[in-house]
């Protein structure tokens, strides 16, 4: 229903064919293909078949990061003993969906799926089989997903070129190509909120050239930073932000660091306003972060190495987490840890109410002041320390002044550990039912 309203309304608006409309959700045969193009769709994503093709058991535990199948886990173990995916399964899989696509189109006599798009005269309404089957109308969907009489009917590869055009990205390589000393370099830079991806093109660069990690580069920027600031940042690349950023800050970062802190002057409180917009940090890998203020939701979901030190996270803040270290140095939102299957977290709880914003299906909170925990406290102190170093929080900076009475107020959130029986049994359960 979706995918025909999605398209009509494009069609209505004189837009099907700037904009390229997908479809998934258990797409798995050729069969799917042919009916999603009829109802509208000029591209097709496919998940689970895929991952069955790799050695898939379907067991549904991939946010446990014990699969079975060493697919869906960071456990070197698992993905030794147990993976046995090549790529050429995956692709000897989409072949049979494609030539099963090309015998459905000379079937019907259509000459691409391009020509097959909106032909909901090829489909046939059919009668329900049960009671609930029959009091459906289906009709209304391929009134929507029809071919238009005039216009486009799909997708016409038409570029929508960003307002963006990389200047900012591309003038930060050039000036590192040019530089005589390329072992230490410092630059500084303004930047604006159309300016994206800043720092991607570097490491890009430096990846694809095997450049030495122990170099040093620093990246200084003034101003607003946009989507996807220091994304990909590669492990001897620092980006120093004087300013806030928006969206994405750090995304799959391996390595390196970024600290954002504000401008001189400002009139507000930096660690109760946000200096960074949602999902940052998603996907990291490595490196560090350090912001003087708060960041939005999701916050390092899905972080399997890099550090942080922030001042407040809204919901969801180390969702499906499965290594690394976060320090919240303030509140967080709700469903804190959903998923979170590695690394720890430590939040400032003045107020006592983390055990309400926690996701206790997954996570478990440790008192930090209990004696049995100096070590966590003294790591905890020295990332704060270098919190303030890289940012000059003065948050931070009264935190780490008056320590020792503020670490009572310390909370260190891990995720609840899954025996290997417990996992057996579920393992065994799922493939006999499977069976």
């Amino acid at each position: 229903l979706g995918l025909a309203e999605t398209h009509q309304a494009l069609i209505e608006n004189n837009l099907r064919d700037k904009i390229c409309l997908q479809v998934d959700g258990g797409l798995k045969t050729g069969l799917d293909v042919i009916k999603g193009a009829i109802l509208g769709a000029d591209s097709f994503g496919f998940g689970t078949g895929p991952m069955v093709a790799l050695g898939c058991k379907y067991l549904r535990i991939c946010h446990l990061n014990n699969c079975a199948t060493g697919i869906a886990t960071q456990n070197k173990t698992l993905r030794n003993k147990h993976f046995s995916g090549l790529p050429e399964k995956v692709i000897r899989y989409f072949e049979f969906v494609a030539n099963e696509v090309r015998d459905w189109l000379k079937q019907l006599g259509v000459e691409s799926l391009n020509k097959l798009v909106g032909r909901t005269d090829l489909l046939e309404l059919i009668n329900g089989t049960t009671s609930k089957q029959a009091n459906l109308d289906l009709s209304a969907i391929l009134y929507a997903a029809k071919r238009p009489e005039t216009g486009a009917a799909h997708y016409q590869n038409i570029r929508n070129n960003p307002f963006d055009k990389g200047k900012l990205n591309q003038k930060i390589l050039d000036d590192f190509k040019t530089s005589t000393n390329q072992e230490k370099l410092k630059f500084t830079y303004n930047i604006f909120n159309y300016d994206r991806s800043v720092g991607a093109k570097l490491s890009g660069y430096l990846a694809k050239n095997h450049h030495q990690e122990n170099h040093k580069i620093s990246l200084n920027f003034k101003g607003i930073a946009g989507q996807s600031f220091g994304v990909w940042n590669y492990p001897c690349i620092d980006l120093n932000l004087q300013g806030d950023a928006n969206d994405y800050v750090g995304k799959g970062m391996s390595g390196g660091g970024i600290s954002i802190f504000p401008d001189d002057g400002i009139n507000y409180v930096p660690s109760r306003s946000a200096i960074m917009g949602n999902t940052c940090l998603y996907g990291a890998t490595g490196g560090q972060l350090f912001a003087a203020g708060q960041a939005g939701e999701r916050f390092a979901v899905r972080n399997s190495g890099a550090t942080a030190v922030v001042e407040g996270v809204g919901d969801h803040g180390c969702e499906y987490m499965t290594g690394g270290t976060v320090v919240i140095l303030g509140p967080v939102g709700e469903n804190f840890g959903a998923g979170m299957t590695g690394g720890k977290a430590f939040v400032f709880d003045d107020f006592d109410i983390l055990s309400q914003q926690i996701n206790a299906d997954t996570v478990e909170i440790i008192d930090i002041a209990e004696q049995e925990n100096d070590d966590l406290a003294n790591e905890l102190k020295l990332l704060i320390a270098k919190h303030i170093d890289k940012t000059g929080s003065r948050w931070a900076t009264k935190l780490i002044n008056d320590f020792d009475n503020y670490i009572d107020a310390f909370k260190v959130v891990m995720p609840k550990k899954t025996t290997p029986l417990v996992l057996e049994k579920s393992l065994s359960m799922k493939v006999r039912s499977a069976s």
